[in-house]
């Protein structure tokens, strides 16, 4: 019988258009231990059509950009409005990692008041990933206080 929901697909899928769609499953096997599931090539054998990347328990569907299909590319449009949050067993060495891959640092990997350790990169594609390792579980009041102390800081600029 055929599932609704194909085996080892999540209920949403991220679909990224992108310049350089080559490079961006490149980019997701060196920084994230991506791992190619297949791509497509499209009838040009320049673009692609459709790709698949397997990132930890997670696919990444990704393809050309295809302005005449309304399919933009983040670089053309100076950054992307969406991101990805992707937790790794260590957030500093997957910082390095992805950094040392080609992506743009863009906060350091910092202890969290709701008890993550996040560090942010900017892959070559102009989408932001958010690395995180949870390290303790708070309790709702606590986050609530972390996060008060941590916007007055960032008004203090401390």
């Amino acid at each position: 019988m055929t599932r609704p929901i194909p085996e080892g697909y999540g209920t949403v899928t991220p679909v990224l258009s992108c310049a350089d769609a080559r490079g961006e499953i490149d980019f997701l096997v060196r920084a994230f231990g991506g791992v190619e599931r297949f791509a497509m090539p499209g009838p040009d054998g320049q673009r692609i059509m459709h790709a698949e990347v397997q990132v930890g328990t997670s696919v990444v569907m990704l393809g050309s950009a295809a302005p005449e299909m309304g399919c933009r590319s983040a670089r053309e449009l100076g950054g992307s409005p969406a991101g990805f949050y992707l937790y790794v067993e260590d957030v500093d060495a997957a910082f390095a990692k992805a950094t040392g891959a080609g992506a743009t640092a863009k906060q350091p990997p910092t202890d969290m008041f709701w008890g993550d350790r996040v560090g942010t990169v900017e892959c070559p594609e102009g989408f932001q990933w958010t690395l995180a390792t949870h390290q303790h579980d708070y309790t709702p009041e606590q986050i609530e206080e972390g996060q008060r102390r941590w916007l007055e800081s960032m008004k203090s600029g401390a």
